[in-house]
């Protein structure tokens, strides 16, 4: 029993994009044709989610020529590069398999309006663990300096 949990701890995402249900997420979805790989965005609204750990999987629900198409997705696939969340919803139901038989503005979804000390916070937050990935890029003190002298040389040149 042991095994087969570590085999699914293996498989599992480290870092798994934080999104729910309502919002209408952009999916990057990688397809390999023959040699070819491409990644395919698939746009929708997340209607619902599924089952737990590696197995958890996410249903997307969009219109595509006046019809409704709807698209499972494994959570923890390497074939899912990405979820992009580009509308955040504002839902009370866990499924929202209601907007089936909506139709135009009764399948809409009221947005989820975010204050903007939230969005700071969530900004400071991606961007302290950006930081932590890739350390920045250190400028040498002479060339800094003699990039400021021929600025300030510049700016005095063309104010006479």
């Amino acid at each position: 029993m042991n095994e087969i949990r570590a085999i699914e701890a293996s498989q599992m995402k480290d870092e798994v994009d934080n999104f729910k249900i309502g919002d209408t997420v952009k999916v990057h979805f990688k397809i390999v044709e023959g040699k070819n790989e491409r990644i395919q965005i698939y746009e929708g609204v997340v209607i619902a989610f599924k089952n737990s750990k590696v197995g958890k999987t996410f249903t997307v629900r969009k219109i595509s020529y006046g019809v409704g198409v709807e698209r499972v997705f494994p959570l923890h696939s390497p074939r899912v590069t990405r979820v992009e969340v580009v509308r955040p919803g504002k839902v009370r139901r866990a499924k929202l398999y209601y907007i089936r038989d909506k139709i135009g503005k009764g399948a809409k979804i009221k947005e989820l309006i975010v204050s903007r000390k939230a969005k700071a916070a969530a900004g400071a937050a991606a961007a302290s663990a950006s930081a932590l990935k890739e350390p920045p890029a250190q400028i040498p003190m002479e060339q800094s300096s003699a990039d400021l002298a021929s600025l300030n040389q510049g700016s005095a040149d063309s104010g006479s």
